[in-house]
């Protein structure tokens, strides 16, 4: 089978299997009485980053670290200034307390932390500990937060998800169903990313940080996008910036635990990616406190330096 279907292949089965874990995740979450606010910002932002998960076990396990770390970098980068970007672009997209005080920091500070443990050039045991326990730091504090939401966003979560209580043996079916094509989808992308690098005499990360990259970001964009167009965005803003928090602490950190060596960190993506990375994060501070919202001109600036990093990473290591 060709690279290009089996990155395909793998594509379409990582989206398809991401939304069975997100449906089952949530039907079983409701099933067992858990508050949908928590879901919606813990099950289904974790449950939208398992692609990555499952491309960065899989690679790490197949010797290409530049794959897994460049599959972090390029999705958050994505999250960050295309869809945002996107968003805002459509329409100017007001932030609500909860964004500013409590996502923002937290996205922010996991980009530094992660810059921080691979300074040297590689992610061991410990960074991979350090990842984990801060994703679950991070969880904890979203449990705590969202008892303290308003009544109007409890309601707008509790609406999303009163149609999935309904056929409880349904939820199982999907979430096992689900894991069982996202490790199928991810173990075809990975074979044929790799396959790809090779063919094309570029190295495994540019991969990562563009095809992979932008289709694992697939369901975050399509979200967002329709949100924004429906007018209902506050569920999804707080679902890309948290699924950003969980892709370096949670998915990067598991990711290095689980890998039979410790991770290098490829020059190329330490020395440029991260630090753009990094960049856009912390750019994400003065864009989101000033006003509270993100204006069309600020979106549109997002969207073109997306596309000039792009146009840049092609040119510079095609």
């Amino acid at each position: 089978m060709s690279s290009a279907l089996l990155i395909v292949g793998g594509l379409v089965g990582l989206l398809g299997g991401a939304e069975l874990l997100v449906r089952g995740g949530t039907g079983l979450a409701l099933r067992l009485g858990i508050a949908p606010i928590v879901i919606g910002v813990t099950v289904v932002s974790l449950g939208t980053s398992m692609p990555e998960l499952a491309i960065g076990i899989d690679a790490a396990r197949q010797g290409s670290a530049g794959l897994a770390v460049g599959n972090i970098v390029g999705t958050n980068l994505v999250n960050l200034l295309l869809i945002l970007g996107l968003s805002a672009l459509i329409s100017p997209l007001t932030l609500d307390t909860r964004t500013v005080r409590f996502d923002l920091p937290c996205m922010t500070a996991a980009s530094l932390v992660l810059l921080v443990v691979a300074l040297d050039g590689s992610l061991g045991t410990l960074d991979g500990v350090v990842l984990v326990l801060l994703g679950v730091g991070y969880t904890l504090a979203v449990l705590r937060t969202s008892r303290q939401e308003s009544p109007a966003v409890q309601a707008e979560y509790q609406a999303n998800y009163d149609a999935q209580r309904a056929r409880p043996w349904l939820p199982v079916v999907s979430l096992l169903v689900g894991i069982a094509v996202i490790v199928i989808g991810a173990t075809l992308l990975v074979d044929g990313a790799v396959d790809a690098a090779r063919a094309f005499g570029v190295s495994d990360a540019v991969i990562g940080l563009t095809i992979i990259a932008i289709g694992t970001s697939a369901p975050e964009l399509v979200t967002t996008i329709v949100s924004t167009l429906r007018g209902d965005r506050d569920i999804a803003l707080g679902n890309l910036l948290g699924s950003s928090v969980y892709n370096i602490a949670i998915i990067l950190g598991v990711t290095i635990l689980v890998a039979p060596g410790v991770v290098e960190v490829p020059d190329e993506i330490l020395g440029g990616d991260l630090l753009l990375m990094v960049g856009a994060a912390v750019a994400c501070v003065p864009v989101f406190v000033s006003g509270r919202r993100i204006t069309r001109l600020e979106g549109g600036v997002f969207v073109a330096a997306y596309v000039a990093y792009l146009a840049w990473l092609l040119i510079s290591r095609a």
